[in-house]
């Protein structure tokens, strides 16, 4: 009985603790400490925009009278102006964070969370340049999007082509890349452009799409060490407060 008594007590204390839920206020205080880091002026634009909110709130009720219904009605419209620059503040503070370094396309295009798919691991890559290319599948068609100045990964792009056109040559092939340069698209922007790419292509065709392209595989070469595109994706909810 004592045996049975302390193998229960024994299952009881292997139960998995219970993960403490994250408030939602917890997360905005995360997302302007880590916004603070990088950008100091934030915690000033989120006070002036809330005072310039409140000034209009208040002059239109002296306006019109009623000067205390109007700060009443002025307060949360105050705090949504804060909290819409903080969200953009830390946008970019997420991606200030990723920036440079190799996977941070693949990590930008992390938070596209429907209609696209892309492998963790890039399909072509430099190990001397650390140039990269990633690949994704939605109802566009393949995209590629590259990591390198465009002179270096066009010999990448190229090759990657060619091997989607042998299985796939009717399917449309979209080379975004990644970068700073001239005619590049800026990391903040990569996912927002992916998903901007017409659909050309039926639901079923997608899945046909998708199991030639497991067919052919990849390079199989793994992101560079250090450097893990699932960890460094900006928090969306984090910076929206939810």
């Amino acid at each position: 009985m004592a045996r049975k008594n302390t193998d229960t007590s024994a299952s009881q204390d292997a139960k998995p603790k219970k993960v403490k839920k994250q408030r939602w206020y917890h997360q905005v205080w995360s997302a302007y400490q880590m916004t603070r880091k990088r950008d100091p002026m934030v915690t000033w634009v989120m006070l002036g925009v809330f005072a310039a909110i409140m000034v209009i709130a208040v002059g239109i009720g002296l306006a019109w009278g009623h000067p205390i219904y109007m700060t009443i009605v002025g307060l949360p419209f105050s705090l949504l102006g804060a909290m819409f620059i903080l969200t953009r503040r830390a946008e970019r503070a997420a991606y200030g964070q990723i920036e440079g370094q190799s996977g941070a396309s693949r990590a930008a295009l992390g938070t596209i969370r429907r209609g696209w798919s892309f492998d963790d691991e890039p399909v072509a890559f430099d190990p001397r340049t650390k140039d990269a290319v990633f690949r994704g599948v939605g109802r566009a068609g393949v995209v590629l999007v590259t990591e390198g100045p465009s002179t270096r990964v066009k010999r990448l792009t190229t090759s990657e082509k060619k091997r989607i056109n042998r299985v796939l040559p009717n399917v449309p092939v979209t080379v975004v890349e990644c970068g700073n340069d001239e005619g590049q698209v800026p990391l903040m922007k990569i996912a927002r452009t992916v998903q901007k790419l017409k659909p050309t292509l039926t639901k079923a065709e997608l899945g046909e799409v998708n199991k030639r392209l497991r067919a052919l595989g990849g390079a199989k070469l793994p992101i560079p060490k250090g450097v893990d595109p699932m960890r460094a994706r900006p928090d969306r909810k984090g910076m929206k407060g939810r």
